[in-house]
């Protein structure tokens, strides 16, 4: 290994492994926006600092939608948002970013961004490959050995120096499509020959992006190892693939599969969407036939069981409601992303018939408890005038047998028949009583404090 101009961390003394990464991690992407027909992009480092390419890369290799974010940002704080909503994504994915932020993507930070996007090459490109238990980084190093193993010039230790001769490369191509080059035939000391030839084939012939140039490899004291890691791990997922056929199958069974799922969605969202709308309308239809009597404890009932309608069944449909909202926003995207036409509910179960129903329940809402209210004043009304009649007649019976007891006079016995006359008038006040006291106990439970009547 070189010793002078190399650090600790076997990194070159100078930036070259910056120029290098940048480059190859340039490349990858714009590979993966050129699938969706993206980009190019010129520097990732710069690029990257509005966050619309960024969150363009993760929609496409996350297969997932980001939601909506400022495609034309012209001031900072939109751009931050944008960066932002890319790194919650991928935090969202549990994938670990520390020491970076919006602001450093925003402002360029080279390191910072080529660590970032080395770390989503690892999870989305490398971090699924697997070979006899080894995963990720040791699993592509053991399936390159592996590959290699039959040629007796290639001895795969690293992803640095084992490739500056540019023969693992040609192997691996020689192993999997012989009829592509004649590895036998090669000039084992023409490095910068035989790198180029597999740049050349690997590209042309198998679809691989050409992600390093000759002299990264083959001039580099140390090939910069994250950068020759990206680049293999496509021969990788080329070879691993199934025939074209195969793949074809696989790809139309996969889309056969999305298509089946966004019809079950939709027919899920119709059905539900009809079962709201019946319960809706069965509920209005129950309380327009409902006969309100002014007899408070049957009024004070119809408005304790309009609450527990409020609290229970009013929510679930809410939260139905909100569901209903997401599953059709859901729907739409995956017919978006798979270039399927916009959904269109059958007629009556439309987003506006949902929505005209809403807000035909609030108003037949309002409508039902102004009436309860109205039943529940006129018996507390009622109930109050009963009450007045009732301890008004009492009183004036009393006020009579008074008057009379004040104004006894005359003979002892004159005076003791009056009074036994007296106390036969008064033993009908029992009754009355009894009915008074129950008044009372309907009256306090109608909180009813004052009595206008008496």
């Amino acid at each position: 290994m070189p010793g002078g101009n190399m650090r600790a961390n076997g990194r070159p003394a100078n930036n070259s492994w910056e120029a290098v990464q940048s480059k190859t991690f340039t490349k990858w992407v714009n590979a993966r926006l050129g699938e969706h027909s993206l980009g190019p992009l010129d520097d990732i480092c710069t690029d990257f600092s509005d966050g619309t390419a960024l969150i363009q890369l993760l929609e496409i290799i996350g297969d997932a939608s980001l939601g909506r974010f400022n495609r034309s940002p012209r001031m900072r704080i939109q751009k931050v948002e944008n960066v932002n909503l890319a790194l919650d994504f991928i935090r969202g994915r549990k994938i670990n970013l520390t020491n970076i932020g919006a602001e450093d993507i925003v402002d360029a930070n080279r390191k910072l961004i080529l660590g970032m996007i080395w770390i989503i090459i690892l999870r989305f490109t490398i971090e699924d490959i697997s070979e006899e238990g080894l995963s990720a980084m040791d699993g592509l190093l053991l399936w390159c050995q592996r590959k290699t193993a039959p040629y007796d010039d290639v001895r795969v230790r690293d992803f640095s120096y084992s490739w500056q001769d540019g023969l693992a490369f040609c192997a691996l191509i020689h192993r999997h499509r012989p009829d592509l080059l004649d590895y036998y035939a090669l000039d084992k000391r023409d490095a910068r020959g035989n790198m180029e030839l597999a740049f050349d084939v690997a590209e042309r012939c198998l679809g691989i992006p050409r992600l390093l140039d000759v002299e990264d490899v083959c001039d580099a004291a140390k090939p910069d190892e994250r950068s020759v890691m990206t680049y293999v791990a496509q021969y990788f997922h080329a070879f691993s693939s199934l025939s074209k056929a195969e793949t074809a199958g696989r790809r139309l069974g996969k889309f056969a599969d999305v298509v089946q799922t966004v019809f079950d969605m939709q027919h899920d969202y119709e059905d539900r969407v009809a079962r709201l709308l019946a319960a809706i309308r069965a509920q209005q239809d129950t309380w327009t036939h409902t006969k309100l009597e002014s007899v408070y404890a049957k009024a004070r009932a119809m408005s304790d069981e309009f609450n527990e309608y409020k609290a229970s069944t009013k929510r679930t449909w809410t939260h139905e409601k909100i569901e209903l909202d997401t599953l059709l926003g859901d729907i739409q995207i995956k017919r978006v992303t798979y270039n399927l036409a916009p959904f269109v509910p059958r007629a009556g179960l439309a987003p506006r018939d949902l929505e005209a129903a809403w807000i035909e329940l609030a108003a037949a809402e309002v409508r039902h408890r102004k009436a309860i209210n109205h039943h529940i004043r006129q018996s507390r009304d009622a109930l109050q005038r009963r009450y007045g009649s009732e301890a008004n007649s009492i009183q004036s019976v009393l006020n009579n047998i008074a008057h009379a007891l004040s104004a006894l006079s005359g003979e002892l016995d004159a005076q003791l028949a009056t009074v036994t006359s007296l106390i036969a008038r008064a033993r009908p006040l029992g009754p009355a009583l009894s009915r008074l006291s129950s008044l009372e106990r309907m009256c306090s439970d109608a909180n009813i404090d004052e009595h206008d009547y008496t």
